[in-house]
């Protein structure tokens, strides 16, 4: 059977750098930062200041009658009840994304659309839950606590909010999740097993979210918001966090181009693979991830020469940042014409998001016939000599792209977008 092509055809988004697509193509193109000093960080005189900001949304409370977000979204309270952060920033994106892709109820809701989601739940809402039962007893606990915080929370809400009738599930591979989400995404539409895909991935991105990873010296220390994440660059020392969510809709061309669909890029192809080498540090040489982009390009019967832009995973970590180098000079060689950049120098690191966020902002800078720069770097770190990092945004257009995302356990996820010609 002939495989169907797959193409993009909706955006919903909240991040650091915008909650419109308007918004995150102009912080790329001006390499406006969403990352900004974090209160609750100073409260408790943690080692970490920053942070990527969500704007226009306070969910640090775990009462959901005191969140407060944008008047637009209209969730009732019985709905948001069962929500954690993550679930609304996924509720609200994804309601974004449909209108973006001008899908009526009726084609989001049949047996041929399903869902696929990632997120590591929510340890606000999980400890909030567990400590109200554990002083008030089982009987008056949290009825809603276990559906508004583990790891299904954006499937059992999302599912039911939007009456999923297809495909649905969650992955869970740390900082690669959402871009294996997408994949396999991919994968059951080009099976021609659905018409259409949702990809949701969504991360509190607050206190308890993000601050354990200061345990794992894996957070940078830099209290300057304009200089704490900085991938590639020599002096950097960490990540800095951020969480929100961003959807993507995926369709079959044949349905796209029937219902006269705007199309902002195919997907080309995907590979995967992992490390086999630590539970947190990735593989030195970066095979693994070398691997997984050439799965992706034989998938898409694409050459390495033929790909205009890399969006690395590179999270400004000091292990992470060279492994990727590694793997990228290992398929392209060196001093290779790919352009290479990382937007988490703007937006900071969304964990399981990052693959979905990046997936986005990869489609948005196909479709707009741009490529960001990498932010912030003063000095490049020598061991990136041979591999062509941009430093500045520049209008191009882009025939073929790479999105790639790496997490622990050294699951690699390569995602190929090509541009769309009608």
């Amino acid at each position: 059977m002939e495989k169907s092509e797959v193409v993009i055809t909706g955006l919903g988004l909240v991040s650091s750098i915008g909650n419109s697509l308007q918004e995150a193509v102009e912080s790329m193109k001006k390499l406006r930062s969403g990352i900004e000093t974090y209160q609750p960080f100073l409260d408790v005189k943690a080692p970490v200041s920053v942070l990527g900001t969500l704007k226009q949304f306070d969910l640090t409370s775990s009462d959901q009658e005191d969140w407060e977000f944008p008047a637009k979204y209209r969730v009732a309270r019985s709905v948001l009840r069962g929500l954690s952060p993550n679930a609304l920033f996924g509720l609200c994106a994804f309601t974004d994304a449909v209108e973006d892709a001008e899908l009526t109820p009726e084609d989001v809701s049949n047996p041929d659309v399903g869902m696929y989601t990632a997120s590591a739940g929510s340890t606000l809402m999980l400890y909030s839950s567990l400590d109200r039962m554990k002083k008030v007893g089982v009987e008056r606990a949290n009825p809603k606590g276990i559906v508004s915080s583990i790891a299904g929370t954006l499937n059992f809400n999302l599912v039911s909010h939007f009456k999923i009738q297809g495909f649905s599930t969650g992955f869970v591979s740390a900082c690669a999740s959402s871009a294996h989400a997408l994949g396999f995404a991919a994968d059951a539409i080009a099976q021609g097993q659905q018409k259409r895909m949702f990809v949701v991935g969504a991360e509190d991105g607050d206190i308890d979210c993000i601050l354990p990873f200061a345990g794992m010296r894996a957070l940078s220390t830099n209290t300057d918001p304009s200089t704490a994440s900085r991938p590639f660059d020599k002096k950097r020392d960490g990540f800095v966090g951020t969480g929100g969510a961003a959807v993507i809709v995926l369709e079959s061309r044949q349905v796209a181009e029937k219902r006269g669909a705007k199309i902002y890029a195919k997907v080309a192809g995907w590979g995967q693979s992992s490390d086999g080498y630590n539970p947190v540090l990735p593989e030195p040489e970066g095979q693994g991830l070398a691997r997984a982009i050439n799965t992706a390009l034989k998938q898409g019967e694409t050459t390495p020469d033929e790909v205009t832009y890399i969006n690395a995973h590179a999270p400004s970590t000091p292990f992470g940042d060279l492994a990727e180098i590694e793997a990228v000079k290992e398929v392209f060689g060196t001093n290779s014409s790919v352009k290479i950049s990382s937007t988490k120098a703007i937006t900071g690191h969304g964990l399981s998001l990052a693959g979905s966020l990046e997936a986005t902002l990869t489609a948005l800078a196909i479709d707009k016939g741009l490529i960001p720069g990498s932010a912030n770097i003063s000095e490049l770190d020598p061991k990136t000599k041979g591999v062509n990092i941009l430093q500045e945004t520049i209008h191009e257009p882009i025939e073929y792209a790479l999105s790639n995302s790496s997490g622990f356990g050294g699951a690699n996820v390569s995602l190929l977008f090509k541009r769309y010609h009608g």
